[in-house]
């Protein structure tokens, strides 16, 4: 066994095989003597499968081979070895050179001599496909692999520069696309032949498929062709839903996958080729009007305006710089997750390119087809995990329980049939059919139901959702995540106004940079050109604060043309100037037109902003000057840190928290001229490292980000339901506190705890700092509690008596360093971590994946761009965005604010109350009719044919999908709905509704045996026919005589009390507050249970001929009929029906009292995770640390050091 893909999501472990004769000559044997069973099971048991059939051998000699998943879910694959012919073994060797010399485009050339000038024999590959992924034999690993794209070789990015810009000759392009294969991200619409196969070997239709053939040999060939019916309906559905889908996902894919794209050649030759034969290597030009790109590329050289918003959801346009050719970071190893900020994705749309004269925007192909970022996703999506939710595991669970009744129950048939002498193929059909009872053929679809309802209702109030089964899941959520900007706070920012610095202080602050005071100064300048924006059809296009900051300088952007471009050969820069009407008047009076100073400035080298950098910068060159000035612009704490430390002000702390305690966002700005020597090209490839440094501080952007209107109401929504928020965000901690206060995540009594952790460095420990924002001074020991989403109300109430008034902050870089070198505190952090400030993209999701662990379950809520992968990975992700579907988040919101989430867990709680009402109901009445018929048996009865068929259809079926229509209820309230159906309340409320329907069953049973009119059937009886005085003798005579013994006392009994049980189980379980609506509401599930309580009532109480024979039931004295109705008006039906589900309400009150003392679970300590901690916590004295103390990595157990 070897280990594919370690450490990578998609782990798997492998297994060789090869076909052994004898075992499939036994399998065969075996699939013709079980009627072709045998196959059915290895089809579904993929290991089974390849064990059965051949025997194990090495991964080299291996026909077959057997995947397993290593995560939880354990999934086994088939796959089998195909063999390919190529020239070499790896894609990037080389063909024909010599073996010392180096290849080009990154590959090794061969290792034996012999090949010296000469072609490469032949190589015989063995490789294997895998969810649209080729691995390849590796003789080196012994082992199989995937090859990626151009990173495999690990190059810098220098080399990338030296060894592919004349791109790939035309024998080596042919080469690599035996390994890479076409460029296409190819979803294969399947046929519907091949869609009806795999529906229809679906265990539940092989079922069904048994079932039918079963009720078709005892002549029960109406319910057959019911179930028949209803199946067809089903698989059409299914079919239909399915290849829309494929349909869908393949238009979205092809739309732009397949183009004609120009490649470079060697040298200079460039020819026209389809995107589809490129490989990684190639050098594809970009065109100057733009492109979708058909490939991952790295920009070689130009620059390019791209709008990413298939990757991120946004579209805010990107801006792309080459990759630096020379200096520190050209000889970094080149990673596509570091680089992207240089790299073309696929899918993405380039609106514009800029480009030297006589240079083309190049860029070199990094990856192709699924090995992309679009093809990843659309792997993702063809490919999903399976749901992991604790209902589906219990339901097989619950079902495999059904089977072992329905076992005991064909054992019990098996035995009576022979005691009474009954014929063997009576016995054979009638132990079968209890299995077919016992199990609900309907019990998929009925469940489905709930969901679809509410995917409806969410679609409505502007939810769109592509993971249906995850809203069950939301039903469970008690921790949600915000990212900040643009989801609890408005996306875009105002600018509160200025504060320049000059000589080492801060000057007053400004509220107007448009002033004529200000024109002239380096301030001013550095708002103007440090930026990313570009015009799109004449309108300024670009991120929104670098909008709202440079329209409030009131400057004006130019960008050159193509002409202007052409003309030049440096490139021609963007050029900001500004209004001729800045220029003081006084000054224009006592000047000459060619003394007026030119302010216009041209921006020669742009670094673009970077999320890990937390800055950006741009190198510009003002019209008459011979000096070139660097400006840079970002997180103040960065910025500072960069410039020179006499040029920050003293005060710069203290100015800083000032603001960001005010909830402002603060942007520091800085300049530095450059050397006379740097010329434009020169620039062009220095490294920002070295541009980066040595700046003199020139002052702060204080921006205003509002609070949306609805995010206070929607966060106490949440608190008064119990379900813990957090705030995640890239923003400066104080401003991310400060908005937690405002909107009323932390709430104005409550203290927060910065949690201040830093590496290890020169001989000292990592360590934490703990700093308290408010109020330092201890709290007394009693008022320290925990407070804490709980499950089990008795501990909800021990622990939340007194609310905890302690909050902890912690950022980005104190979050890495604690899972690092505090691991055993991180849990203890995140329990009351509600503030996370300038985390990355990738420490949002691993805060997720901590969360989940100590059995959180989390939604998340973020806007899409740097959120996808927190958002892939909660139990629950939604995103606002206007796009009608994500591909990164199971839910996407059209509204653009947080009121989606209430509204989303609301529906999830009916939709999860639903599926468990429907459920037990479906277990219910299966064994109901199990009950039913096992009685009958002891009699050599059964339930006939059109008995089965209206409690079946008219009955089951109506009332399944009608109870699963209740809409959510108006509120969130605290008690959250029940997660499994292991759960002691609700098998309580299962059986003592199982024992209540077997006594009044058998009650029923031996009552109407006692009767002084009762007469025992026999098949030349007419005794079940004998009628009252008011019905004539000629209506009741049977011929022919039924042979079957359908009809008779004890059946038509059955018959009558298990319908009103079928009912009264539908209004006890149809459960309405706190979670869906009452079932008065409800009024198709009303009507139904109105209409067919009122039909059997008067068929039982008033009867009509027609019906009697139709369903084959007999005249009762009214007497009996009285009986059965008081008995089950008296014991199954709620004095009030149809209310909010009075009864069930009752009875989990009872089940719960009842259990907690049966099993003494009242003092025994939670089972989630966050509940022990959260006891724990509570008797521990040194938790939370007190103010200004510090944790040191190696005194973990006693916590905290001396005080600073």
């Amino acid at each position: 066994m070897k280990i594919m893909n370690q450490g990578l999501e998609d782990e798997m472990e492998v297994w060789g095989y090869r076909p052994c004769l004898w075992k499939r000559i036994l399998v065969g044997v075996g699939s013709v003597c079980s009627g072709g069973l045998l196959l059915l099971l290895l089809y579904w048991l993929p290991e089974w499968g390849v064990k059965g059939t051949c025997t194990h051998t090495s991964l080299r000699d291996a026909h077959t081979l057997l995947l397993r998943t290593t995560d939880e879910f354990k999934q086994w694959f088939r796959a089998r070895v195909h063999v390919i012919s190529a020239p070499g073994e790896k894609p990037f060797d080389s063909l024909d050179l010599p073996s010392t010399a180096q290849a080009a485009n990154g590959g090794l050339c061969a290792s034996s001599e012999e090949h010296h000038g000469k072609s490469r024999q032949p190589v015989q590959i063995n490789y294997f496909s895998h969810h649209s992924t080729k691995y390849y034999w590796n003789d080196v690993m012994q082992n199989f692999e995937s090859h990626k794209g151009l990173e495999d070789v690990k190059m810098s990015c220098g080399s990338i520069h030296s060894d592919h810009s004349p791109g790939l000759p035309k024998s080596l392009q042919d080469y690599r696309r035996l390994f890479f294969g076409e460029n296409e991200i190819a979803v294969r619409v399947p046929s519907l032949f091949t869609l009806l196969m795999k529906e229809v070997l679906n265990p539940f239709y092989i079922f069904q498929l048994f079932s039918v053939i079963l009720w078709s040999a005892e002549d029960y060939y109406y319910y057959a062709t019911a179930i028949v019916f209803m199946s067809v309906i089903s698989i059409a559905t299914s079919l239909y839903t399915i290849k829309k889908q494929y349909v869908m996902l393949h238009d979205m894919v092809a739309a732009h996958s397949v183009v004609r794209v120009s490649v470079c050649r060697g040298s200079k030759d460039i020819e026209q080729a389809l995107s589809t034969d490129l490989v990684p290597g190639d050098v594809v030009i970009i065109p100057a009007n733009g492109m979708i790109m058909p490939c991952d590329a790295v920009l070689t050289h130009g620059t390019c305006i791209v709008n990413e918003s298939m990757l991120t959801g946004e579209s805010v346009p990107v801006t792309k710089t080459s990759l630096p050719a020379s200096g520190e970071e050209a000889a970094r190893s080149f990673d596509m997750e570091e680089h992207k900020r240089h790299v073309l994705f696929c899918g993405t749309h380039v609106i514009q390119t800029r480009f030297y004269a006589g240079e083309l925007v190049q860029a070199v192909v990094v990856r192709t087809g699924f090995s992309t970022e679009k093809g990843q996703l659309v792997r993702s999506i063809l490919h999903p995990k399976p749901t992991d939710f604790k209902l589906y595991r219990d339901a097989y669970l619950f079902l495999l329980c059904l089977v072992g009744v329905a076992g005991i129950g064909f054992i019990y048939t098996i035995i009576l049939s022979i005691m009474n002498k009954v014929p063997a193929k009576t016995i054979i059909t009638e132990s079968l059919d209890i299995i077919t009872i016992t199990v609900p053929p309907a019990l998929p679809a009925a469940m489905t139901a709930g969901i679809v309802y509410a995917q409806r209702r969410l679609k409505r109030v502007g939810i769109f959702c592509i993971s249906p089964q995850r809203i069950n899941m939301c039903g469970q959520l008690n921790l949600v995540c915000f990212d900040k900007t643009g989801t609890l706070t408005e996306d875009g920012l105002d600018l509160w106004g200025v504060q320049t610095a000059e000589s080492g202080r801060f000057l007053p602050p400004e509220a107007d940079p448009a002033k004529e005071s200000l024109v002239d100064t380096v301030f001013v300048a550095c708002m103007a050109t440090c930026h990313s924006l570009t015009k799109i059809e004449g309108e300024l296009s670009g991120d929104p604060l670098d909008l709202k900051m440079f329209s409030a300088t009131g400057w004006i952007l130019e960008e050159p043309t193509e002409e202007e471009t052409a003309l030049h050969n440096p490139i021609m820069p963007t050029v900001v100037r500004p209004p001729t009407h800045s220029v003081p008047e006084a000054n224009q009076n006592n000047m000459e037109l060619s003394e007026l100073p030119s302010c216009e400035i041209g921006i020669v080298r742009q670094f673009p902003f970077s999320s890990t950098l937390q800055r950006m910068s741009v190198v510009v060159r003002k019209l008459g000057e011979k000096h070139m000035k660097a400006y840079l612009k970002g997180a103040p704490e960065v910025v500072a840190h960069l410039c020179k430390q006499h040029t920050v002000p003293q005060s710069f702390t203290e100015t800083l928290e000032t603001y960001t305690r005010q909830g402002f966002r603060v942007i520091a700005l800085a300049h530095r001229q450059l050397e006379s020597k740097l010329s434009w090209h020169k620039v062009q490839s220095l490294g920002r490292d070295l541009i980066e440094t040595n700046m003199e501080f020139i002052g702060l952007i204080i921006m205003q980000n509002k609070i949306k209107e609805e995010t206070a109401g929607v966060l106490l929504e949440l608190r008064q339901a119990n379900i813990r928020t957090v705030m995640v965000t890239g923003d400066n901690m104080l401003t991310a506190i400060s908005v937690a206060r405002d909107c009323g995540m932390v709430r104005a009594h409550e203290k927060v705890i910065i949690a201040d952790a830093v590496p290890p460095k020169d001989f000292h420990p990592a360590s934490i700092t703990w700093h308290y924002t408010e109020n330092p001074a201890q709290t007394d020991k009693e008022h320290r509690t925990v407070e804490i989403n709980l499950e089990d109300a008795v501990l909800d109430k021990r622990v939340t008596q007194q609310e905890q008034n302690y909050h902890f902050a912690v950022t980005g870089r104190a979050f890495a360093v604690l899972t690092e070198h505090f691991p055993q505190l991180v849990q203890k952090l995140v329990l009351r971590a509600t503030v996370f400030a300038r985390m990355a993209p990738d420490q949002k999701t691993e805060l997720v994946e901590v969360l989940q662990s100590i059995d959180y379950t989390v939604g998340m809520c973020g806007d899409g761009a740097n959120d996808c992968g927190a958002l892939k990975r909660a139990h629950s992700g939604i995103s606002l965005s206007e796009l009608e579907a994500s591909v990164a988040s199971p839910f996407t919101s059209t509204t653009s604010n947080i009121s989606c989430v209430p509204n989303l867990i609301r529906e999830g709680r009916a939709a999860l109350v639903t599926s468990f009402c429907v459920f037990k109901f479906m277990a219910l009445y299966s064994i109901i009719q199990y009950l039913s018929v096992t009685l009958l048996y002891s009699i050599l009865s059964n339930l006939g044919d059109f008995q089965f068929l209206f409690i079946d259809v008219a009955i089951i079926l109506i009332i399944a999908f009608t109870m699963s229509l209740n809409p959510a209820w108006k509120e969130l309230v605290r008690q959250r709905p029940p997660s499994s159906l292991i759960s002691g309340r609700l098998l309580c409320s299962v059986l003592t509704q199982i024992v209540t329907c077997l006594v009044f069953q058998v009650l029923a049973f031996l009552l109407v045996r006692q009767q002084s009119w009762y007469e025992t059937w026999t098949p030349q009886s007419d005794a079940c026919n004998v009628s009252r005085s008011s019905v004539s003798h000629s209506q009741n005579v049977t011929s022919p005589r039924d042979h079957k013994n359908i009809k008779n006392y004890e059946n038509t009994t059955l018959f009558y009390v298990s319908s009103f049980q079928y009912l009264a189980i539908a209004i006890v379980f149809s459960k309405g507050k706190p979670f869906r609506q009452p079932s008065y509401k409800n009024w198709p599930f009303m009507l139904s249970c109105m209409s067919l309580y009122t039909f059997v009532l008067l068929i039982m109480l008033y009867p009509v001929p027609a019906i009697d024979s139709f369903l084959e039931i007999v005249i009762l004295d009214i007497i009996l009929g009285r009986l059965v109705f008081r008995c089950n008006q008296g014991v199954n039906l709620p004095t009030q029906p149809l209310s909010a589900g009075a009864p069930q309400e009752a009875n989990d009150r009872w089940a719960s009292s009842f259990l907690l003392w049966l099993f003494c679970r009242r003092n025994k300590p939670p089972r989630v995770s966050y509940h022990q901690l959260a006891i724990g916590l509570k008797d521990d004295a040194d938790w939370p640390p007190r103010p200004a103390t510090v944790t040191y990595a190696r005194d973990l157990r006693s916590h905290t050091s001396a005080p600073l």
